[in-house]
């Protein structure tokens, strides 16, 4: 299972740098799909930084840290950080559906990749904790 944490930790970055190159792009979004769908505007808004740091960069960090984890088994600390990164996730799916009232699909992407990250994790400290009961 660790390989596929790592594998989709790997594309939680790809999604998250995506993220960070509409936070610094001067000219219009190519993924302004419509008024939904507007990466720019989410990317450029007042909540796209924390502290002065780009959420983005905060993604790339965490999935590197998810992968990182990932690869050492340290399966209840992946969770606990799994969940502290849906959180965040979902926080920020909030504040685009009920203060923007705009997406960013790599935003969506990224939320799709900790989502499913969590609910293995969910699975596999379940399961690893059944094996460790039935011994």
């Amino acid at each position: 299972m660790r390989y596929v944490f790592a594998l989709l930790a790997v594309l939680g970055i790809v999604f998250s740098s995506f993220a960070l190159r509409e936070h610094y792009r001067t000219e219009d979004s190519p993924c302004h799909i419509n008024d939904v769908w507007d990466c720019g505007e989410v990317n450029h808004s007042a909540y796209a930084s924390l502290l002065g740091i780009p959420v983005a960069i905060i993604g790339i960090a965490g999935y590197l840290g998810l992968g990182i984890l990932a690869m050492q088994r340290a399966d209840r600390v992946f969770l606990a950080a799994a969940v502290v990164g849906l959180g965040f996730s979902l926080y920020l799916a909030h504040v685009e559906r009920d203060v923007l009232r705009a997406w960013c699909i790599y935003c969506v992407g990224s939320l799709a990749v900790i989502s499913l990250m969590t609910l293995l994790a969910i699975i596999t400290n379940v399961y690893g904790a059944a094996q460790h009961k039935a011994r």
